[in-house]
């Protein structure tokens, strides 16, 4: 049985997908680590990219910095999808498994607690068998303004 969405979840959603589009149009770090966007909603938001050689380590596994920057740009989508401008307060990862050249990385990024200025957000970064690799928790904190101007169709 289908169900249609109320009114005010597909303004939400409209206004999520609008946000993450113009940010990732400016986001020259996600771009230049070759992410893709996928997937987002209001409070969530999918992130991927492949590993590429100039991503390993002296061990031939990714960086974790690189894992870290996938995960970080997830929760700013996921963080910012209200389109309420929102920056990291902080953050924190746990590493539990080792990712290889040319897995693909996705992180999912999904809303814990938001209210008045302040935001928890869970990222799981799993590879290409669906093995969660690392668990990230980002802090944001809302501060003035708006990602885009919002228009009625």
């Amino acid at each position: 049985m289908s169900k249609t969405a109320a009114p005010n979840e597909e303004a939400a959603q409209d206004k999520a997908e609008r946000t993450a589009n113009a940010m990732f149009s400016r986001d020259k770090a996600s771009q230049a680590l070759g992410c893709r966007l996928g997937p987002v909603a209001p409070g969530a938001a999918e992130l991927s990219m492949v590993v590429r050689e100039d991503m390993l380590n002296g061990h031939s596994t990714c960086h974790g910095g690189f894992i870290f920057s996938l995960a970080d740009s997830a929760f700013g989508f996921a963080c910012n999808s209200h389109n309420e401008v929102s920056v990291a307060a902080g953050a924190e990862i746990t590493f539990l498994k080792p990712a290889y050249l040319g897995a693909m990385l996705t992180a999912r990024a999904r809303e814990i607690y938001y209210v008045g200025r302040n935001g928890v957000y869970d990222v799981e970064v799993r590879n290409g068998d669906n093995e969660v690799i690392a668990h990230f928790r980002g802090k944001s904190r809302t501060i003035a303004g708006v990602v885009v101007e919002q228009t009625k169709q």
